[in-house]
């Protein structure tokens, strides 16, 4: 029997911690070989040195391939995706993939893409055909999407979304959210070993934040300046603050944060990050997610937590009634609090509306990708939806 070798490319904790389940099934599946490429975050110690958290998993790393992030302007971002590129073309031309699976829209990713298309190597895009306009990975998301060959969404309006761009019906896939995944199968901890897992007691009622910079934004310190003046209004609330993504601008939001949990020690706590595990049971054990992660839109409401969503960047995805939408402005973010706060908000949350399907994504993928014919599927053909003569 001939193994399909799939390389699975990873660039930061948040992709990680989808992706885990999906290289499980794909290692455990003795028709595929699992090739890991780890990039981006996860080798840089000030994002958490992630690695050791894959390592830790289980997971046996094929390239590691070095990004420099100390500096986050635009030029500092284009020598990043550089060294991406050429690392990811070594590579890819050294493991030989069948398929290269990457995910999202993150500017790690785009290079990953890029280099598969140079060497000629089959893409499958997972999350594609989602809107966030207001940051820049939502051009690099339909980039990514453009270039890839198997499509992997979350639902069907992103299946349509993603046939509007000229994808073959018969190559886009609804699978559900990956992220829904973990929230099925770990074992989450309770609140006491979580605390003891990060150091720091949270007691009831706290709150979970995590905001990353707007790359859209004019000036992306404005909203995690209000954000934080927001949380600043609930002294008698402890506050876990979850680490800052590499996006451009990431340096100053980070010390931002840095500074505010720095000047209230006794009620905040900062964590890096804090692993897949760790991060759900904080989700699930919290009185409110608060901020601009996705998680707060696709994880979140499957604990009938209720989201505070914050500002641009997550506007145009698909959202649950427990989500809270507000602008990036103190009076309405305190207002949106006090609401995702009251017992009687959370009360009527339904986790089984949520409109990204049910836990089972990466067993679909893997029967995909195991299944799916790859002679000509370097050629694509665009599907065009012109109405007939």
């Amino acid at each position: 029997m001939t193994v399909r070798p799939i390389a699975v490319v990873t660039g930061s904790r948040a992709e990680f911690g989808l992706l885990a389940t999906l290289m499980g099934e794909i290692k455990r599946d003795t028709a595929l070989r699992l090739q890991l490429i780890v990039t981006g975050s996860h080798l840089d110690p000030r994002f958490g040195n992630t690695v050791s958290e894959i390592k830790a998993a289980g997971f046996d790393i094929d390239a590691s391939i070095p990004m420099d992030l100390s500096d986050d302007s635009p030029a500092g971002v284009a020598k990043a995706m550089t060294q991406g590129l050429l690392g990811m073309v070594k590579a890819f031309s050294s493991l030989q993939p069948d398929v290269v699976v990457v995910l999202g829209d993150r500017f790690e990713i785009l290079a990953a893409a890029q280099a598969a298309m140079l060497t000629r190597r089959p893409i499958a895009h997972i999350h594609g055909g989602e809107a966030t306009e207001g940051v820049m990975d939502d051009a690099i998301r339909h980039a990514v999407t453009k270039l890839a060959h198997l499509h992997f969404v979350a639902a069907d309006a992103y299946r349509h979304r993603v046939i509007q761009m000229g994808e073959e019906p018969k190559r886009v896939f609804t699978v559900g959210a990956l992220g829904l995944d973990p929230i099925a199968s770990l074992d989450l901890p309770g609140r006491a070993e979580l605390e003891k897992e990060i150091g720091f007691a949270l007691g009831e009622g706290y709150l979970l934040v995590t905001y990353h910079p707007v790359t859209l934004a004019d000036d992306p310190m404005r909203g995690a300046r209000e954000l934080l003046a927001a949380v600043d209004q609930f002294q008698q609330r402890r506050v876990l603050f979850t680490g800052v993504n590499a996006d451009a601008g990431h340096l100053s939001v980070s010390r931002l944060i840095s500074g505010y949990v720095a000047a209230h020690a006794d009620r905040a706590v900062l964590r890096a990050s804090l692993g897949s595990r760790l991060y759900l049971a904080a989700v699930k054990h919290a009185a409110a997610v608060v901020g601009n992660s996705s998680s707060g839109l696709i994880e979140a409401p499957c604990f009938s937590v209720p989201t505070v969503n914050v500002g641009d960047r997550q506007r145009g995805r698909l959202r649950g009634e427990s989500v809270v939408d507000v602008p990036e402005e103190r009076t309405a973010i305190t207002a949106a609090i006090r609401r995702a706060c009251d017992p009687q908000f959370r009360a009527g949350i339904n986790p089984a509306r949520s409109p990204y399907g049910a836990p089972g994504a990466a067993r679909r993928i893997r029967d995909v990708l195991r299944a799916m014919p790859l002679d000509g599927i370097l050629t694509k053909h665009f599907h065009d939806l012109r109405a007939a003569p």
